[in-house]
């Protein structure tokens, strides 16, 4: 997408420093590190709601594990640095409207409701990321983005723009960093495999069109 700011942080070198001195990180790689932890602490429970109930009840508790781990992980490095973060707040069905109603009413199966929620949480998990990483981000893009998304997704609006469209295919990539956990842990989990697969579905259709 060419915004500005999007190589201040080489996440190599963060990584390393992390392993072996996080005390060692600058202000802004530190912050960049505490966005990564609670963005991802507090993604999964609003993520799921977008879901039918059996997913959300199979996954919601694995999810508060995962956000109690990374929080006190959090914290130890703002203790190491002296950075603060806060979490982001991401979006719930509840908190959005399309044509005066819910967004999942025109939405039926569970791949157009994972498509829904990947698409709609991904513009808010970027505010948060660019932010963190001090990424310029034109004003009123991702405004715009979150609504287009909404409306597209939700079945309301025939298209995307084509900035909104490239920027949507970009975020469905983290199918590679689905399968980079999953190799890492060794998982060979039928989850995150399902997880991969509809993900880079959806940005090869993007890319597409």
């Amino acid at each position: 997408m060419e915004f500005s700011g999007a190589d201040r942080i080489d996440g190599e070198a963060v990584a390393a420093t992390l392993r072996s001195d996080p005390s060692a990180l600058s202000r802004r790689e530190a912050a960049s590190v505490l966005g990564v932890f609670l963005g991802d602490a507090v993604y999964s429970e609003p993520f799921c709601e977008w879901l039918p109930t059996w997913y959300e009840l199979a996954v919601v508790p694995l999810a508060r594990v995962l956000e109690r781990r990374l929080r006190r992980t959090a914290r130890e490095v703002a203790a190491a640095t002296g950075v603060t973060a806060t979490a982001p707040r991401f979006p719930r069905p509840r908190d959005v409207l399309v044509d005066g109603g819910s967004p999942l009413a025109g939405v039926s199966g569970f791949r157009e409701r994972f498509v829904l929620a990947a698409a709609v949480t991904h513009a808010e998990w970027f505010r948060h990321a660019a932010t963190a990483d001090g990424v310029d981000v034109p004003a009123g893009f991702l405004d715009r983005a979150t609504r287009e998304t909404v409306g597209y997704y939700a079945g309301s609006r025939p298209s995307l723009s084509p900035r909104v469209r490239r920027f949507q295919a970009l975020c469905f990539s983290d199918e590679t960093w689905v399968r980079d956990v999953d190799a890492a842990y060794g998982l060979d989990s039928w989850l995150f495999g399902l997880w991969a697969r509809l993900l880079g579905a959806e940005r090869r259709r993007l890319e597409s069109t």
